[in-house]
C-alpha cells in the first residue's frame, strides 16, 4: 500500500461565491522595457534644454552689449584725439599769429641789408622755430590772383598780363597746413581794357596783308 502525499492534489481554498478565475494565481507585473526612460527623466531633460536656451539668449545679449560698448569707446577715443589735435592747431595758430609782426620786421630788415651780427642769428633762430611749428610763407610775384589766399591792396592795368596777376607782394601770407593764418597782401594788375578787342583786329589786318602779298607773288588771280 502506497502512502499519498498530502497537499498535491488539494486545491486551494476558494471563498464561497468566488469564480474559478479568482482561484488562479495572478501574474507578477512585467518589468519596464529596456531603454525606456522614465517620465521624470524626460521632464528633467526638457527643463535643462529650456535653461540652456535662456543662458544662450542672455549670453547673446551680453555679447551685443559688449560690442556696442566697444564701438562707443572707439568712437569716443577718435573724437577725443580729433579734438586734441584741433585744440593744438588752434593754440599754435594763435601763438604764431602774434609772432607775424616780428617775422615782418625780420623780412624788411633782410631786404634793407640790416640783418647782420647777433640780430641775424636771433632772426634766423626765430624763423626756424616758426617753421618747426608748421608755419609756411606763401605769395610770389607773377602768380595768378586768388581771392581765397590773396588780399589786393593796390590795383592797376598792364599790357603784358592776360589775367589778374600779383605784380608785387606787399606782405607775405602765412599758413599752417591747410589753415591760412594771414592772406598775402599784394598789388594786382589786370589786362588793359580793350586789349582783347584790338588784338583780333590787328591779327585780321596782318592776315589780309599776308593774303595780298601772296597774290602779288603768284601774279594775281587774273593772270594766266
Amino acid at each position: 500500500m502506497t502512502e499519498e502525499t498530502p497537499g498535491f492534489d488539494e486545491k486551494p481554498d476558494v471563498p464561497s461565491g468566488a469564480t474559478p478565475e479568482d482561484a488562479e494565481p495572478k501574474a507578477a507585473p512585467s518589468a519596464p522595457e529596456a531603454g525606456a526612460a522614465p517620465a521624470g527623466d524626460a521632464s528633467q531633460d526638457a527643463g535643462l534644454v529650456a535653461q540652456l536656451d535662456q543662458v544662450r539668449t542672455a549670453l547673446n545679449e551680453r555679447t551685443a552689449d559688449l560690442q556696442r560698448l566697444q564701438a562707443e569707446y572707439q568712437n569716443y577715443r577718435r573724437r577725443v584725439e580729433r579734438d586734441r589735435v584741433a585744440v593744438k592747431e588752434i593754440a599754435v595758430a594763435n601763438l604764431l599769429s602774434e609772432l607775424l609782426p616780428v617775422l615782418d620786421d625780420i623780412g624788411r630788415a633782410r631786404e634793407h641789408g640790416e640783418l647782420v651780427g647777433g640780430f641775424k642769428s636771433v632772426a634766423e633762430s626765430t624763423e626756424a622755430v616758426a617753421a618747426k611749428l608748421g608755419l609756411q610763407q606763401f605769395g610770389k610775384e607773377g602768380e595768378p590772383f586768388d581771392p581765397t589766399i590773396h588780399e589786393a591792396l593796390m590795383h592797376s592795368y598792364a599790357p603784358d598780363v592776360t589775367e589778374t596777376t600779383c605784380v608785387a607782394i606787399l606782405q607775405p601770407g602765412y599758413r599752417i597746413g591747410e589753415r591760412t593764418i594771414r592772406p598775402a597782401r599784394v598789388a594786382v594788375a589786370e589786362p588793359q581794357p580793350g586789349a582783347q578787342t584790338v588784338k583780333p583786329a590787328e591779327e585780321s589786318d596782318k592776315a589780309a596783308g599776308a593774303e595780298s602779298a601772296d597774290d602779288k607773288e603768284s601774279g594775281g588771280p587774273d593772270e594766266g
